[in-house]
């Protein structure tokens, strides 16, 4: 037997979830000698991914929502590399490094119907990154701003791009393909560190949203106004930007992370902007376009590889700490992929 951290889901949170309410850290038992079932494999976690998005699982099962909830007092899930150390299924044998949704939990046995959901990607193995990118800019964040951008955004060489909350797990993706593809590209964080970092690797203006009024700041850092805006933030963001957007701006609306854990949504004033500058405001969910992972994969992998693009971590180690990372992450605490390194391969 050996030990088995989980991470449970144990109470519907109404504004910020809190360590040690919502989420539980639990410690078990597992026999990893044990036979296990016709079809299933045992994995052990290597890193799991922890994403805004997962504030909108912690709801009632009965609504219905792009991403299902999670049930109560059950191990939440989400993207994670694991490696298979027992398998009773032809499609995956021992050593296996693989990718796909997984409990949160240091070993995980999947039932068969449940390995649809995870997918061998032995690649990593002898590809020279971090494991860790594998769920971050080669993962679900990392397709989810090649989607965005190119997909949403359709980008024209010397359009103004900008880009909030942008030294996240997706905006400096966004930031720094939007600057290969030819745009002036801007960007806003949360602190000047954050900020200093955007101008590192490559965005052509930064901004602290923190500091001063957010659409005097647009106004001066894209003095031409914007052309594509990521949108990660909603509210009052989204509201100055549409006051400074060009007409036929597109609005690739990613995540509004300002109105997760609000009881009264912010309105946003100015919707008529849309029609009298003929915005377009469209929202994605990256699933939705899987003839673009390969080409995401083989494109991001190759940047990497040559240090074209960087993609700055925040790792916190131990699965127990996975709850509040998570509540970092929702409180803009982490500078960059906020990742939970569980074990070493």
């Amino acid at each position: 037997m050996v030990s088995n951290t989980k991470i449970i889901f144990a109470k519907i949170p109404t504004a910020f979830p809190v360590a040690g309410e919502h989420m539980l850290v639990e410690k078990s038992e597992i026999d990893i000698e044990a036979e296990i079932p016709q079809g299933a494999v045992l994995t052990k976690t290597l890193v799991l991914s922890v994403d805004p998005y997962m504030r909108g699982r912690m709801r009632d099962a009965s609504i219905k929502s792009y991403s299902p909830a999670f049930p109560l007092n059950q191990p939440m899930s989400g993207h994670v590399v694991a490696q298979v150390i027992k398998s009773n299924n032809d499609k995956f044998v021992v050593g296996d490094l693989v990718y796909g949704l997984g409990s949160f939990a240091e070993y995980v046995l999947i039932p068969e119907a449940y390995t649809a959901y995870m997918e061998v990607r032995n690649e990593i193995k002898d590809s020279g990154l971090p494991i860790s990118n594998y769920v971050g800019v080669l993962g679900m964040p990392g397709m989810t701003a090649y989607v965005g951008l190119i997909k949403f955004g359709k980008p024209v060489k010397g359009e103004t791009l900008y880009v909030s909350a942008a030294s996240g797990a997706v905006g400096q993706l966004v930031g720094q393909i939007g600057a290969k593809l030819g745009l002036r590209v801007v960007g806003s964080a949360g602190s000047d560190e954050k900020v200093a970092y955007l101008k590192e690797i490559g965005f052509d203006a930064a901004f602290n949203y923190k500091n001063g009024d957010i659409q005097e700041n647009l106004k001066e850092h894209c003095p031409n106004g914007i052309d594509i805006y990521f949108e990660n933030v909603g509210g009052k963001m989204l509201e100055a930007v549409i006051n400074v957007a060009n007409r036929f701006a597109r609005i690739v609306c990613c995540g509004m992370i300002s109105q997760y854990n609000t009881k009264d949504q912010e309105p946003i004033h100015n919707l008529m902007q849309v029609v009298a500058k003929s915005l377009e405001i469209r929202g994605f969910i990256v699933g939705d376009s899987p003839e673009m992972t390969e080409p995401f994969r083989k494109e991001v992998t190759a940047w990497l590889k040559a240090g074209d693009i960087k993609y700055r971590e925040d790792i916190v180690d131990g699965i127990e700490n996975t709850p509040e990372a998570l509540i970092g992450v929702l409180r803009g605490k982490n500078f960059g992929k906020q990742v939970v390194r569980v074990a070493d391969l």
